[in-house]
C-alpha cells in the first residue's frame, strides 16, 4: 500500500492543529516508504529555514530504521561514528533527535513524518504523534459477525474416499423350474409340461385324430 497525498494531507493537518494549540510553529515533513518527500510545510515561513531540512531528515530516518528517531538516538549514541557516517552516506537525511515517526497502515510502513522547531522539549515528538492519531480516526471499524447457525455433523468415515453404498430392496430369485422354491407356498410353481402351459396351442393333423 502506498502513501497517498490525501492521507499525507490529513496527517499534516492534524499535526498543524496540535502545533497551533501548543503555540509552537514548526516545520512538518512527510515522506513515502522510499524516503521521497510527499508533503512539506513550514509554519514559521519565511523564518526557521533550518527546521525544514531537519524535519525532512527526521522523517527519512524514521522510515530508514522503521522506528522513531528517539529510539534510534538511544541505541545509536553508543556506536562510535555512527551518526556522522550515516549522515554522510545519506547526504544529510539522517539525524538522531526526537520528532520522527514511521507511518504505518495495516501493519505496513508506508512513510514517515518529521517535525522540527518546537519551542519546548518534547514538542516535536508530541506534534508528530498527533498527526499519526489521524490514522486511527480513519481506520474503519470492523463490523461484528452474526452468529452462524450450527450445522448438523455428518458421519465421519475412516476412509473419506469411500462413500456409503445405498441399500436396495432384495430382488426375488428368477423362476427356474429346475430349482424348487421354499415350502412357504409363496411364489411356488408346479412343473407343468411345456405343451400344457397356458397360451400354448398345437395343431394336430387329421390322421392323428382318426
Amino acid at each position: 500500500m502506498n502513501l497517498s497525498i490525501d492521507i499525507a494531507r490529513r496527517i499534516l493537518e492534524a499535526s498543524k492543529q496540535r502545533a497551533k494549540e501548543l503555540r509552537s510553529p514548526v516545520s512538518i515533513a512527510i515522506v513515502d516508504s522510499g524516503g521521497h518527500l510527499v508533503l512539506f510545510e513550514r509554519m514559521m515561513s519565511p523564518y526557521g529555514w533550518a527546521t525544514g531540512n531537519i524535519s525532512i531528515a527526521k522523517a527519512s530516518t524514521a522510515v530508514m530504521f522503521n522506528q522513531s528517531t528517539d529510539a534510534v538516538a538511544q541505541w545509536g549514541a553508543g556506536i562510535p561514528g555512527f551518526a556522522s557516517s550515516m549522515s554522510e552516506m545519506t547526504h544529510g537525511k539522517f539525524i538522531m533527535a526526537a520528532g520522527g515517526w514511521p507511518i504505518r497502515i495495516g501493519g505496513a510502513t508506508v512513510g514517515g513524518i518529521g517535525v522540527s522547531g518546537g519551542n519546548a522539549p518534547g514538542r516535536d515528538d508530541e506534534i508528530a504523534r498527533a498527526g499519526l492519531g489521524a490514522l486511527e480516526v480513519m481506520a474503519p471499524a470492523i463490523p461484528a459477525q452474526p452468529p452462524q447457525p450450527s450445522q448438523p455433523q455428518q458421519q465421519q468415515h475412516s476412509r473419506p474416499y469411500m462413500q456409503p453404498t445405498p441399500s436396495y430392496p432384495s430382488m426375488p430369485a428368477p423362476n427356474n423350474p429346475s430349482i424348487p422354491l421354499s415350502n412357504s407356498g409363496v411364489g411356488q410353481q408346479q412343473n407343468v409340461p411345456v405343451d400344457q402351459q397356458a397360451g400354448t396351442q398345437h395343431l394336430v393333423s387329421d390322421q392323428t385324430q382318426e
